[in-house]
């Protein structure tokens, strides 16, 4: 059976897709890295409060010229750390927006971004899958047309 047209564009639609949402999930928490790596300030801070889900931990700087804010730590690939309510942490922060704070830990190494090497690995499927559907509808309409005889009758 030759692969249409339709369904080939489709998985090429749909890769284009994954393609994007993995660029998506690349590049926020890379930039945050790389920028918290280049400006950003470590300070001691303390845990106050960790959602029960766990959805955000909050944290209070305790030294430095933002001493005293309370602020919660950026999710990196939508992951946060284990922690408890009064652990204490070195966390990085940008000194202009206090709100894009990392744990050190995290920004020195950061943890593996699952999610993006997930969808990235569905897009080079998909893209595969796109790149053999053409050749293989390539080499079927190019192929000589051969009719079969019927049969001998017997």
């Amino acid at each position: 059976m030759i692969p249409q047209r339709r369904q080939l564009f489709g998985i090429l639609a749909v890769s284009v897709m994954c393609a994007g949402l993995s660029l998506a999930l690349w590049i926020p928490p890379h930039s945050l890295v790389r920028d918290l790596r280049k400006d950003g300030v470590t300070v001691a801070a303390k845990v106050t409060e960790v959602d029960n889900k766990p959805k955000y931990v909050k944290v209070e700087f305790l030294h430095g010229t933002r001493s005293g804010t309370r602020t919660k730590l950026w999710d990196y690939a939508g992951m946060i750390p284990d922690v408890h309510p009064g652990d204490a942490l070195l966390v990085t922060y940008d000194p202009n927006n206090p709100h894009r704070s990392l744990p050190h830990a995290w920004v020195t190494d950061p943890p593996v971004n699952l999610p993006a090497y997930g969808i990235s690995a569905i897009t080079v499927s998909m893209l595969t899958g796109t790149v053999a559907g053409v050749l293989r509808r390539r080499r079927l309409l190019r192929a000589p047309v051969t009719r079969s005889s019927p049969p001998e009758p017997a």
